[in-house]
């Protein structure tokens, strides 16, 4: 099937054909007549499949017959990060070129003022995030009566993020009668509510197993230890002649401080996470899309719609704590049928989070051996022996006894015989110690603290 065949008109198709695409994707392919036909669509597809596209082509058809008044945006997308709503915005840029729609990007780190201005000046879309636009809407600014689309883009992640009493809100503002469409790349039991709620008979169109990842991303993973991570991923790094990738960390700290040891190594590396400024945040991913910054390290802001084209590589230095996460963050690479490489440092108190993630993708990861090999943590019984049965030479050595010079007699106490002495503390090495807890301090695991 081509894009002529789903039924868009000419300006739109000369769009696609100016951006190089003659056909559709799946997901495309099956939401787009649907959506056409106004109804509600719930889309399940794993990230990198063209699910904004799927929308956005047909919104861009159904809209371009009228205009919107000011303060009265006409279609409604809500998306859970600020990166997100601008991929949005830039796919009605380009395929909307030749169309005459207005639209609206309504995100924090923002100036509230310039985005007043222009929902004054009325907006057919309106792309924002649900913090931003509920504060609009609270400040009187917006008018959301005149809604006849609703997109809820990246469902699972909106639940994740705890924006679905937001929805809610937002939603018991919007006309009754309307189209929705719910784009996700799973269908958790929280989300299926989603749909029964906020949807009308949906149609449900599903192009690949909610959560799994894409057969062009081969996965690796290396066992290592929390203090070896660094040296391991730039092994890694050097080995596999990285070109661009994306590095995922669960703490915005570790972003800043793994991005700083790389640069101190001699990497190009810039950090991207949600503390950062916006102005900060769309420079460095706009040199990032550009080539010019070969390692973004960073927190899952990026781990969804963020379409870079030919990213080689995706490292999880951290395993993450959601296993769709896992998914959207391996979904960066081998995107548009190339193919690419992602690899994972596992530690030694990972297994709970790895399980979790293996479950979910349905198979095994391969274990390669970067000689960073993580310890197992050591155990000791009542008696002093080890895990492996083995005691402890210098804990279990009785103590001998001073000596006492025949010059110089040792001065005691007098003993009582009636109240019993006190023993001193017993003290032993903790070097021991040391060596067994070693890649605690500031790497240790949240759920240590």
């Amino acid at each position: 099937m081509n894009f002529e065949e789903l039924g868009l008109s000419a300006p739109i198709l000369e769009a696609i054909k100016d951006c190089g695409y003659d056909t559709p994707t799946p997901i495309q392919e099956k939401a787009i007549p649907h959506i056409l036909m106004a109804r509600d669509v719930v889309g399940l597809a794993q990230t990198g499949t063209g699910k904004t596209a799927g929308f956005t082509l047909p919104m861009i058809e159904i809209l371009a017959g009228g205009r919107a008044k000011a303060r009265m945006p006409r279609s409604l997308i809500l998306s859970p990060t600020r990166e997100l709503a601008a991929q949005i915005a830039e796919n009605f840029d380009t395929y909307g070129k030749n169309s005459k729609l207005t639209k609206a990007l309504l995100v924090g780190g923002s100036s509230m003022a310039e985005q007043i201005k222009i929902l004054d000046r009325g907006a057919d879309v309106l792309i924002a995030t649900p913090g931003r636009l509920i504060d609009l809407f609270e400040r009187g600014k917006i008018l959301l009566n005149d809604i006849k689309i609703l997109v809820i883009d990246e469902a699972d992640r909106m639940l994740d993020m705890g924006f679905i009493p937001d929805i809610e809100k937002i939603c018991s503002h919007l006309p009754p009668i309307r189209q929705t469409l719910l784009f996700s790349a799973t269908m958790a039991p929280e989300i299926k509510k989603l749909t029964e709620k906020f949807l009308i008979n949906p149609r449900e169109v599903a192009v690949s197993p909610p959560a799994s990842t894409a057969v062009t991303v081969q996965q690796f993973r290396v066992n290592v230890s929390p203090k070896g991570k660094n040296a391991v991923l730039e092994k890694i790094i050097k080995q596999e002649k990285v070109k661009t990738a994306f590095i995922f960390c669960n703490r915005k700290r570790d972003v800043d401080s793994l991005s700083k040891w790389l640069q101190g190594r001699g990497h190009d590396a810039r950090p991207l996470h949600g503390d950062m400024a916006q102005v900060s945040r769309t420079k460095t991913l706009e040199e990032f899309k550009a080539g010019k910054i070969p390692l973004l390290v960073c927190s899952d802001v990026a781990a969804r719609g963020i379409d870079v084209a030919s990213v080689s590589h995706v490292f999880n230095y951290d395993v993450p704590g959601a296993p769709d996460d896992y998914v959207h963050r391996v979904g960066r690479t081998g995107r548009a049928g190339e193919t690419g490489r992602a690899w994972m440092l596992v530690t030694k108190y990972d297994d709970k989070q790895l399980n979790a993630v293996i479950k979910r993708i349905g198979k095994e990861i391969e274990v390669v051996d970067m000689g960073g090999e993580r310890s197992e943590p050591r155990t000791t019984s009542k008696d002093g022996a080890g895990k492996d049965g083995s005691g402890s030479k210098e804990r279990s050595k009785p103590q001998s006894k001073p000596r006492v010079s025949a010059s110089k007699p040792a001065h005691s106490a007098p003993k009582s015989p009636n109240v019993p002495q006190k023993k001193a503390p017993r003290t032993h090495d903790t070097s021991n110690d040391r060596a067994d807890s070693a890649g605690f301090g500031d790497d240790v695991p949240d759920f240590f603290k």
